[in-house]
């Protein structure tokens, strides 16, 4: 397998057509995996905002004056209203803020970010991620494409690449039912691949200044295996979540 990275991209606006730009830049093969970043997605679809389209509510003014206090530094109230819109749940309140996006994805600040934003004070994540990247994938010679994200774990210090949506693959591939070198049938195992390309690319593509959005994996192949879309818990099987609902933050 290898991986490089699409180079010479220019800052991304809104309006930009990124498949014909990636076009322009390497020639693709059909069985390659384009991994673009959100960051460049979401500029292309228009997602820059500032601070003042997010006038505080009186909820976003609770949540700033709790982090502020827990943080010892004022808390800007416009940016927790933007915040709660871009979620469907609050799971934590403190001391930060862990949200449920609209797609189901699950992070720090609903993945609002504020690097690398030259034309306004915020970056939000696309609106329908899977959606962006079949749109990509239909202007590419690629079949496959996932759109990024870098997010934090439970139980782990930093940050990895993460898929937040895909196109023309399935999210995981199913071993199940499958031998193990034993001849042991494997009864749990179904691997994420969409989100291990994503930790892949994002050793390419790096952070920062010097970062490129986007990157090709070549010579992967998903095998014959049985695949699955399924990518987001379900609320009803998230027993971390469950359990961060019935938990309060103590100073």
């Amino acid at each position: 397998m290898e991986l490089f990275a699409v180079p010479d991209l220019p800052e991304i606006r809104e309006g930009d057509d990124l498949a014909a730009m990636i076009g322009e830049r390497v020639d693709l093969r059909e069985d390659d995996v384009v991994v673009v970043a959100s960051t460049v997605v979401s500029k292309a679809e228009g997602r820059v905002f500032d601070l003042d389209d997010f006038p505080a509510g009186p909820r976003a003014r609770e949540v700033a004056d709790r982090l502020a206090e827990i943080a010892g530094e004022e808390k800007d109230p416009r940016f927790a209203q933007a915040v709660i819109e871009e979620s469907t749940e609050l799971v934590m309140e403190a001391p930060f803020l862990l949200t449920a996006t609209r797609f189901g994805h699950v992070g720090v600040n609903a993945g609002i970010d504020r690097s690398n934003v030259p034309d306004g004070d915020l970056l939000l994540l696309p609106e329908r991620p899977s959606e962006s990247a079949a749109r990509i994938r239909d202007g590419l010679a690629a079949d496959r494409v996932v759109v990024s994200d870098t997010c934090g774990r439970p139980f782990r210090h930093g940050q990895r690449g993460v898929a937040i949506g895909w196109a023309g693959m399935p999210a995981s591939r199913d071993w199940r039912g499958e031998r193990d070198r034993d001849g042991r049938e494997m009864g749990v195992t179904v691997q994420n691949v969409i989100d291990e390309l994503a930790a892949a690319a994002n050793l390419v593509a790096g952070e920062g200044a010097g970062g490129t959005p986007v990157v090709v994996v070549r010579d992967w192949a998903f095998g014959d295996h049985g695949g699955s879309d399924n990518h987001f818990r379900e609320v009803e099987g998230d027993f971390v979540r469950q359990a961060l609902r019935e938990w309060s933050f103590q100073e």
